[in-house]
Protein backbone atom coordinates (compact mmCIF):
# COMPACT_ATOMS: atom_id res chain seq x y z
CA UNK A 1 0.00 0.00 0.00
CA UNK A 2 1.24 3.29 -1.40
CA UNK A 3 2.08 5.54 2.07
CA UNK A 4 0.02 8.83 2.61
CA UNK A 5 2.22 12.23 1.45
CA UNK A 6 1.91 13.15 5.09
CA UNK A 7 3.69 10.08 6.39
CA UNK A 8 6.43 11.02 8.78
CA UNK A 9 8.88 8.97 6.24
CA UNK A 10 7.52 11.16 2.70
CA UNK A 11 8.04 14.60 5.19
CA UNK A 12 11.55 13.51 6.15
CA UNK A 13 12.78 12.51 2.76
CA UNK A 14 11.47 15.40 0.79
CA UNK A 15 13.14 17.83 3.59
CA UNK A 16 16.37 16.02 3.27
CA UNK A 17 16.77 16.18 -0.47
CA UNK A 18 15.54 19.56 -0.48
CA UNK A 19 18.59 20.33 1.77
CA UNK A 20 20.92 18.79 0.37
CA UNK A 21 19.62 20.70 -3.58
CA UNK A 22 19.92 24.02 -1.65
CA UNK A 23 23.47 23.17 -0.19
CA UNK A 24 24.92 22.46 -3.56
CA UNK A 25 23.06 25.72 -5.12
CA UNK A 26 24.26 27.80 -2.40
CA UNK A 27 27.73 26.05 -2.11
CA UNK A 28 28.11 26.36 -5.94
CA UNK A 29 27.37 30.12 -6.23
CA UNK A 30 30.03 30.84 -3.12
CA UNK A 31 32.76 29.16 -5.31
CA UNK A 32 31.84 30.74 -8.63
CA UNK A 33 31.70 34.10 -6.84
CA UNK A 34 34.67 33.84 -4.20
CA UNK A 35 37.14 35.42 -7.16
CA UNK A 36 34.35 38.24 -7.51
CA UNK A 37 34.10 38.73 -4.03
CA UNK A 38 37.83 39.08 -3.57
CA UNK A 39 38.05 41.40 -6.43
CA UNK A 40 35.40 43.78 -5.12
CA UNK A 41 37.44 43.72 -1.63
CA UNK A 42 40.24 44.68 -3.66
CA UNK A 43 38.91 47.71 -5.29
CA UNK A 44 36.80 49.00 -1.72
CA UNK A 45 40.34 48.95 -0.24
CA UNK A 46 41.94 50.88 -2.79
CA UNK A 47 39.11 52.79 -3.12
CA UNK A 48 39.44 53.91 1.02
CA UNK A 49 43.45 54.51 0.63
CA UNK A 50 42.60 56.89 -2.29
CA UNK A 51 39.67 58.48 -0.77
CA UNK A 52 41.73 59.23 2.43
CA UNK A 53 44.90 60.88 0.65
CA UNK A 54 41.30 63.09 -1.50
CA UNK A 55 42.54 61.35 -4.66
CA UNK A 56 39.14 59.76 -5.12
CA UNK A 57 36.07 61.34 -6.63
CA UNK A 58 32.96 59.59 -8.11
CA UNK A 59 33.85 57.92 -11.05
CA UNK A 60 37.46 57.80 -10.78
CA UNK A 61 39.38 55.24 -12.35
CA UNK A 62 40.60 53.27 -9.23
CA UNK A 63 43.09 50.94 -10.91
CA UNK A 64 44.73 53.72 -12.79
CA UNK A 65 44.62 56.41 -10.07
CA UNK A 66 46.16 53.85 -7.68
CA UNK A 67 49.65 52.99 -9.56
CA UNK A 68 50.22 56.47 -7.92
CA UNK A 69 50.46 54.74 -4.48
CA UNK A 70 53.15 52.10 -3.51
CA UNK A 71 52.64 50.10 -0.68
CA UNK A 72 55.61 48.93 1.73
CA UNK A 73 55.79 46.44 4.01
CA UNK A 74 56.91 48.38 7.55
CA UNK A 75 58.97 46.28 10.66
CA UNK A 76 56.69 48.00 13.44
CA UNK A 77 59.74 46.94 15.83
CA UNK A 78 62.33 49.05 13.76
CA UNK A 79 60.47 51.26 11.65
CA UNK A 80 62.68 49.55 8.68
CA UNK A 81 60.85 48.79 5.42
CA UNK A 82 61.21 44.82 4.98
CA UNK A 83 61.13 42.71 1.57
CA UNK A 84 59.87 39.62 4.06
CA UNK A 85 56.46 39.82 2.80
CA UNK A 86 54.78 40.64 -0.62
CA UNK A 87 52.75 44.12 0.02
CA UNK A 88 50.67 43.34 -2.53
CA UNK A 89 49.17 40.21 -0.50
CA UNK A 90 50.15 40.67 2.93
CA UNK A 91 47.31 40.93 5.10
CA UNK A 92 48.28 42.72 8.70
CA UNK A 93 45.09 41.77 10.02
CA UNK A 94 45.14 38.52 9.54
CA UNK A 95 48.87 38.45 10.76
CA UNK A 96 47.76 39.80 14.06
CA UNK A 97 45.76 36.87 14.83
CA UNK A 98 49.19 34.30 14.23
CA UNK A 99 51.17 33.77 17.45
CA UNK A 100 54.59 33.59 15.46
CA UNK A 101 53.76 37.01 13.39
CA UNK A 102 52.66 39.01 16.39
CA UNK A 103 53.02 39.90 20.40
CA UNK A 104 50.08 39.97 22.59
CA UNK A 105 49.38 43.25 24.57
CA UNK A 106 47.69 44.33 27.72
CA UNK A 107 47.02 46.47 30.28
CA UNK A 108 48.46 50.02 29.99
CA UNK A 109 50.20 48.64 26.44
CA UNK A 110 46.24 47.62 25.17
CA UNK A 111 44.64 51.78 25.30
CA UNK A 112 43.65 50.54 21.61
CA UNK A 113 41.61 47.34 22.85
CA UNK A 114 43.51 45.04 20.00
CA UNK A 115 44.73 42.22 22.55
CA UNK A 116 47.07 41.14 19.95
CA UNK A 117 49.73 43.40 17.57
CA UNK A 118 51.52 42.30 14.11
CA UNK A 119 55.12 42.64 13.66
CA UNK A 120 54.71 43.80 10.30
CA UNK A 121 52.12 46.53 8.85
CA UNK A 122 51.49 47.45 5.23
CA UNK A 123 52.07 51.55 4.45
CA UNK A 124 50.81 53.22 1.42
CA UNK A 125 53.29 56.44 -0.19
CA UNK A 126 51.62 58.77 -2.65
CA UNK A 127 53.83 59.67 -5.34
CA UNK A 128 58.01 58.87 -4.93
CA UNK A 129 58.23 55.99 -2.72
CA UNK A 130 61.24 57.79 -1.89
CA UNK A 131 59.96 61.14 -0.55
CA UNK A 132 56.26 60.54 -0.67
CA UNK A 133 54.11 63.33 -0.27
CA UNK A 134 51.95 61.23 1.76
CA UNK A 135 51.78 58.38 3.67
CA UNK A 136 48.60 56.47 4.69
CA UNK A 137 48.47 54.34 7.55
CA UNK A 138 46.56 51.31 8.73
CA UNK A 139 44.66 52.23 11.94
CA UNK A 140 42.06 50.00 13.91
CA UNK A 141 41.08 49.62 17.79
CA UNK A 142 37.87 49.28 19.61
CA UNK A 143 34.82 51.85 19.91
CA UNK A 144 31.60 51.76 21.59
CA UNK A 145 30.32 48.37 20.25
CA UNK A 146 32.96 46.68 18.42
CA UNK A 147 36.16 47.28 16.35
CA UNK A 148 36.74 49.96 13.99
CA UNK A 149 39.05 49.90 11.36
CA UNK A 150 40.28 52.50 8.83
CA UNK A 151 43.27 54.77 7.17
CA UNK A 152 45.06 57.71 8.52
CA UNK A 153 46.62 59.87 5.71
CA UNK A 154 50.07 61.75 6.48
CA UNK A 155 52.03 64.07 4.78
CA UNK A 156 55.98 63.51 3.73
CA UNK A 157 56.96 65.12 7.23
CA UNK A 158 55.70 62.65 9.14
CA UNK A 159 53.59 64.91 11.67
CA UNK A 160 51.11 66.61 9.39
CA UNK A 161 47.48 65.01 9.30
CA UNK A 162 46.11 65.14 5.55
CA UNK A 163 42.74 62.78 6.23
CA UNK A 164 41.13 59.85 8.12
CA UNK A 165 38.79 57.60 7.28
CA UNK A 166 36.65 54.75 8.90
CA UNK A 167 35.81 51.90 6.77
CA UNK A 168 34.47 49.19 8.98
CA UNK A 169 32.55 50.27 12.20
CA UNK A 170 29.28 49.44 14.10
CA UNK A 171 29.00 52.61 15.91
CA UNK A 172 25.86 54.23 16.23
CA UNK A 173 24.39 56.27 13.58
CA UNK A 174 23.63 59.89 14.43
CA UNK A 175 26.37 59.75 17.48
CA UNK A 176 29.57 57.44 16.85
CA UNK A 177 28.73 56.41 13.62
CA UNK A 178 29.73 60.27 12.31
CA UNK A 179 33.36 58.96 12.38
CA UNK A 180 31.63 59.08 8.55
CA UNK A 181 30.19 62.50 8.29
CA UNK A 182 32.85 64.23 5.80
CA UNK A 183 32.50 67.79 7.82
CA UNK A 184 33.79 65.84 11.01
CA UNK A 185 36.45 64.07 8.80
CA UNK A 186 37.24 67.54 6.99
CA UNK A 187 38.69 69.21 10.18
CA UNK A 188 41.47 66.67 10.58
CA UNK A 189 43.48 68.53 7.67
CA UNK A 190 46.21 70.25 8.44
CA UNK A 191 45.94 68.88 12.47
CA UNK A 192 49.69 67.66 13.50
CA UNK A 193 49.94 64.43 15.48
CA UNK A 194 53.06 65.37 17.72
CA UNK A 195 53.52 68.50 20.35
CA UNK A 196 56.72 69.26 18.97
CA UNK A 197 59.60 68.04 16.91
CA UNK A 198 61.39 66.21 19.96
CA UNK A 199 57.84 64.40 21.07
CA UNK A 200 58.06 60.89 21.21
CA UNK A 201 54.24 60.22 21.90
CA UNK A 202 51.75 61.73 20.09
CA UNK A 203 49.62 64.58 21.18
CA UNK A 204 46.51 64.03 18.41
CA UNK A 205 43.15 64.17 20.35
CA UNK A 206 39.94 64.14 20.53
CA UNK A 207 38.57 67.19 22.94
CA UNK A 208 34.90 68.04 24.38
CA UNK A 209 33.95 71.60 24.00
CA UNK A 210 35.12 72.51 20.79
CA UNK A 211 39.12 71.96 19.27
CA UNK A 212 41.59 74.77 19.62
CA UNK A 213 45.26 73.44 19.52
CA UNK A 214 46.88 72.07 16.42
CA UNK A 215 46.48 68.99 17.76
CA UNK A 216 43.35 68.75 19.06
CA UNK A 217 40.04 67.83 16.89
CA UNK A 218 36.07 68.18 17.93
CA UNK A 219 34.54 65.28 20.03
CA UNK A 220 32.29 64.02 18.60
CA UNK A 221 28.84 64.91 19.79
CA UNK A 222 27.02 62.50 22.22
CA UNK A 223 29.72 60.00 21.51
CA UNK A 224 31.89 59.83 24.04
CA UNK A 225 33.07 56.44 24.31
CA UNK A 226 33.60 56.36 20.44
CA UNK A 227 35.69 59.63 21.16
CA UNK A 228 37.74 57.94 23.29
CA UNK A 229 38.21 55.05 21.27
CA UNK A 230 39.39 57.19 18.20
CA UNK A 231 41.91 58.84 20.70
CA UNK A 232 43.30 55.87 21.74
CA UNK A 233 43.75 54.47 18.82
CA UNK A 234 45.39 56.66 16.77
CA UNK A 235 48.06 57.55 20.07
CA UNK A 236 48.39 53.36 20.08
CA UNK A 237 49.30 53.07 16.17
CA UNK A 238 51.14 56.52 16.46
CA UNK A 239 53.36 55.65 19.56
CA UNK A 240 56.60 53.69 19.28
CA UNK A 241 54.41 50.69 19.92
CA UNK A 242 52.86 51.36 15.92
CA UNK A 243 53.77 53.31 13.19
CA UNK A 244 56.00 56.04 15.86
CA UNK A 245 59.58 54.67 14.89
CA UNK A 246 58.60 54.67 10.80
CA UNK A 247 56.94 58.39 11.15
CA UNK A 248 60.48 59.49 13.04
CA UNK A 249 62.34 58.88 9.86
CA UNK A 250 60.45 61.31 7.98
CA UNK A 251 59.89 63.29 11.08
CA UNK A 252 64.15 63.33 11.37
CA UNK A 253 64.60 64.22 7.25
CA UNK A 254 66.32 60.60 7.15
CA UNK A 255 64.24 59.79 4.05
CA UNK A 256 64.26 62.92 2.62
CA UNK A 257 68.57 63.44 3.11
CA UNK A 258 68.75 59.74 1.44
CA UNK A 259 67.19 60.85 -1.85
CA UNK A 260 69.24 64.11 -1.73
CA UNK A 261 72.44 61.72 -0.59
CA UNK A 262 71.51 59.55 -4.01
CA UNK A 263 70.93 62.82 -5.95
CA UNK A 264 74.51 64.11 -5.39
CA UNK A 265 76.31 60.68 -6.20
CA UNK A 266 74.08 60.26 -9.32
CA UNK A 267 75.23 63.80 -10.49
CA UNK A 268 78.92 62.95 -8.94
CA UNK A 269 78.78 60.32 -10.98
Amino acid sequence: MAQSNNSIKKILTVAFALCIVCSVIVSTAAVGLRAKQQLNQELDRKSNILDVAGLYEPGTDVEKAFEQITPRVVDLRSGEYTDQFDPQTYDSFQAAKDPAQSRTLSGEKDIAGLSRQENYSTVYLVGNPDDPEQIILPIRGQGLWGLMRGYLAVQGDGNTIEGITFYSHSETPGLGGEVDNPRWKAQWEGKEIFANADSVQPAIALVKGGASGETEVDALSGASLTSKGVTNLLQFWLSPAGFGEYLARFRSGIERQAVQDASTDSEGA
